[in-house]
């Protein structure tokens, strides 16, 4: 059911919810760790491990509502499931503007809850992959010396003008040096042609959110 890595953490101050769904889920393949308090999960989480946090709403010392705005960023990888047995629109409203994925009313079947839980381990596994995916697209970027990204962020803004002779004039050097650049450039980011080059770059911009390029210092050949 579970995979390594991926784990259910149950936050509930109720020590019957405690005991009882944490072995249900555990039953049903799930790795799972109860904390009895907001604050005491937040004493022990890392904002490394990727899951799922299903977490009360109401709670004496700390609310779920207000560890969910402590987290912020740190549970970029941490899908969360809102239980409450007096949840209202009000909360429930706010709960998803935070970000959260579910919001479930107790009591609630079981397998109400697992349902939405494999769903959220997928939607982590999805957020992990892309994650991988653009560490890697950043990593062959990485490798570009100063002017050979100079290149490729003038291949980039202006797709009309990509031949060597065009790219050269606009950097003040032989179309030659451009040939042997793009050559280097195609190599270090793994693909086999300006239209690849591009769409990798397309793809850092639109689903990395990241800029192209650092800023960096003037070019060399």
């Amino acid at each position: 059911m579970s995979e390594l890595g991926l784990t259910v953490f149950v936050v509930d101050d109720d020590p019957a919810m405690r005991n009882s769904l944490p072995r249900t889920l555990r039953m049903r393949g799930f790795e799972v760790e109860v904390f009895a308090s907001a604050p005491d999960f937040l004493a022990q989480y890392d904002g490394k491990r990727p899951g799922c946090l299903v977490l009360d709403l109401r709670m004496p010392e700390m609310s779920g509502l207000e560890l969910q705005q402590r987290l912020g960023d740190s549970a970029r990888f941490l899908a969360t499931i809102f239980i409450s047995g007096h949840g209202g629109v009000r909360e429930s409203v706010q709960a998803m503007k935070g970000g959260a994925m579910d919001f479930i009313e107790k009591p609630f079947r079981t397998s109400s809850l697992v349902e939405r839980i494999e769903a959220a381990f997928e939607q982590v596994r999805s957020q992990l992959e892309l994650q991988r995916k653009c560490a890697d697209i950043r990593m062959r970027f990485d490798r570009l010396t100063a002017r050979e990204a100079e290149i490729v962020a003038r291949i980039v803004a202006c797709p009309a003008e990509i031949s060597s002779k065009e790219i050269g004039r606009h950097l003040g050097i032989s179309p030659r040096t451009i040939d042997h650049h793009r050559a280097r450039i195609l190599e270090k980011l793994e693909v086999r042609s300006t239209a690849e080059l591009v769409g990798l770059a397309v793809r850092m911009h639109r689903d990395c959110a990241e800029p192209l390029f650092d800023p960096v210092s003037p070019p060399e050949d």
